[in-house]
């Protein structure tokens, strides 16, 4: 028998103040979820780059926007949505962190750690406008 999906959900403001909120309610999440510590950190810091990217990049920090972060919870995977209300932006205008040009350049090292410790990341546009990163890390199968 499948057991339901749970979903968690916050609503924070355009503040680096919440980050330690997110990583917070994250790792209290990736505890009940089954992960172990050593991925649990992985999906934690990939969780807070896309927050802080959020605030940073989309919301410009404005404090009168919002930021979501939504956990689903479910048998095989933990998928992790998080959406700004800025103007969006093109993830393929993002530079190669590992160029060589680049390697001093902090800009777009986050992107590149959640598509390195996560399975899936997908960047869309929002239905009201800002971008969603929906980022999922799959439960590895006990043999």
């Amino acid at each position: 028998m499948k057991s339901a999906e749970n979903t968690i959900e916050l609503s924070i403001g355009s503040s680096f103040e919440f980050i330690e909120l997110v990583s917070s309610v994250t790792n209290t999440i990736l505890n009940i979820s089954g992960f172990d510590e050593d991925m649990s950190q992985w999906i934690e810091l990939s969780v807070r780059e896309s927050v802080i990217n959020a605030i940073k990049h989309g919301n410009k920090e404005d404090p009168g926007k919002q930021v979501e972060v939504k956990f689903k919870i479910g048998d095989d995977a933990l998928t992790i949505l998080v959406i700004d209300q800025g103007n969006g932006f093109n993830p393929t205008h993002i530079p190669d962190p590992l160029d060589p040009s680049n390697l001093l350049n902090p800009n777009g090292r986050g992107i590149f750690y959640m598509r390195t410790f996560m399975d899936e990341v997908e960047y869309t546009n929002g239905d009201q406008g800002g971008t969603v990163v929906r980022m999922t890390k799959f439960r590895q199968q006990k043999s």
